[in-house]
This record gives C-alpha cells, structure tokens and sequence, in this order.
C-alpha cells in the first residue's frame, strides 16, 4: 500500500519539507507519479528501522479494518457542518466554532483546543492538490472514541498558505478535521484524502453540489469502507 507526501508526514508527525529533505539527503524510498511522491509502507518502514526511528515505524502500519470501518466521516460532517462562502480572514474563526461545538469533550478541553487553534502555527493545513487541503491541529490530543469532528469549509477567494504547493491550483476546499486519537488521525488523512479522489465527489463541488449531496457521498463513501474486505481476504 502506498502513502502520499502529506500521508507520510503525517505518519512521521513531521512538516512535508522535512520528508523532502529525507529524500534528497537520506535516500527515502518513493516513487514519483506525475507530480505525485508515493511511498510504498513497507519500504518506508524498513528505510526507518535502520535509522533509528523505529519507535515511529508503528504508524505506518496499515489500519486495522475495525478502525476504517468504524470511523465514518458522514456523522462528523453532519455535526461540523458545512460553510460557504467564507472569507480567508474568517477561516480560523471557523475552525474554533467547529472546535467548540464537538461532541464527547469537557468545556476544558474545547478551550484548550481554541487556543492553539488561534496559536501562530496552531494548524496545519496540508494542502492535497485540486483545490483541497485538510486542516487539522498541529498538536494531536487523544479526545476519546466518542468525539472528533469534521466540516467542509468553501473559502472561494483561496487562501495563501506557507505550506508548500501540490499544484498550481488555489486552495479553495477546506476538509477540516480533529480526530479522535492520534492512530485514528492518521486514518482520517488516508480517508479524507480518498474522499476527494472521488470521481463523483468532486464532480459535484465543481458544479457547486448542496449540502444534501454532498453528505450522501460521504455516506456513500462510509459504506464502501465499510464493505471493503481486508487485503488477503477473498
């Protein structure tokens, strides 16, 4: 199974400029497709054990089918909503709002989580390529199996990220997410970012899709994982 470059830093807990330098100066197994990096897990791990960084190789595992199938992204969406047209200035307002109204945490917690939202560098933005990205917080928090969040925020005049660029397409599609576990956070990445590979999916936020829509193919999405049998399995 591959990763992505915004996959396999994630996995690393490190910014996508460090996972570049280990290519250019360490040697990192990848493979490039277009304009693409994907890195096969395997090889990964084994280019990770011999350096010393074994105690991260756990990350790369590829997830367990009881987590993909019980994370389902459609009620997260449902309960973080979907905002059009905003503004880049109102963005991190946005993101506290969803914070703040995310079930399973105390009133502590959701105020701890706005502050560092509101931090210089308190998120990441991760940029995906087609106009995406999938913000999340810097810092993970192990919140519980009951909470996380996710909602789609539409910010038409684009942001002007520091992050490096995928492509040369403006970032307009803000998938943003706090998961409920660093393991299950990961899953999030690989999920979200197979979401908007979807032909259909995307097809329908180019067209400019309602709410409705959108969220039947999540839940679209959430069945196909469901069924999805693991890999060695007839």
């Amino acid at each position: 199974m591959y990763l992505n470059l915004v996959q396999l830093a994630e996995s690393f807990g490190v910014s996508e400029r460090i996972v570049e330098g280990w290519i250019r100066d360490e040697g990192l197994p990848h493979t490039p497709e277009g304009r693409v990096l994907l890195f096969d897990r395997a090889q990964v791990a084994q280019w990770a054990a011999t350096r010393g960084l074994a105690t991260k190789v756990g990350f790369l595992a590829a997830a367990s089918p009881a987590l993909g199938a019980s994370l389902r992204l459609a009620p997260l969406l449902r309960h973080g909503g979907i905002f059009r047209g905003v503004a880049a200035a109102d963005v991190t307002g946005i993101f506290v709002q969803v914070a703040s109204g995310m079930p399973g945490v105390t009133p502590a917690v959701r105020g701890l989580l706005g502050q560092r939202l509101r931090a210089v560098g308190g998120v990441t933005y991760a940029p995906v390529g087609g106009g995406h990205a999938l913000p999340h917080p810097a810092t993970r928090i192990t919140l519980g199996r009951e909470s996380g969040t996710l909602a789609l925020i539409l910010v038409p005049g684009g942001l002007d990220l520091s992050e490096p660029k995928v492509d040369e397409v403006a970032v307009t599609r803000l998938w943003f997410f706090i998961a409920p576990s660093p393991r299950a956070h990961l899953d999030m990445v690989g999920r979200l970012s197979r979401l908007i590979m979807s032909g259909v999916l995307r097809e329908g936020l180019e067209r400019g899709a309602g709410d409705e829509e959108i969220l039947r193919g999540v839940e679209a999405a959430d069945a196909a994982a469901e069924h999805r049998k693991p890999e060695g399995h007839a």
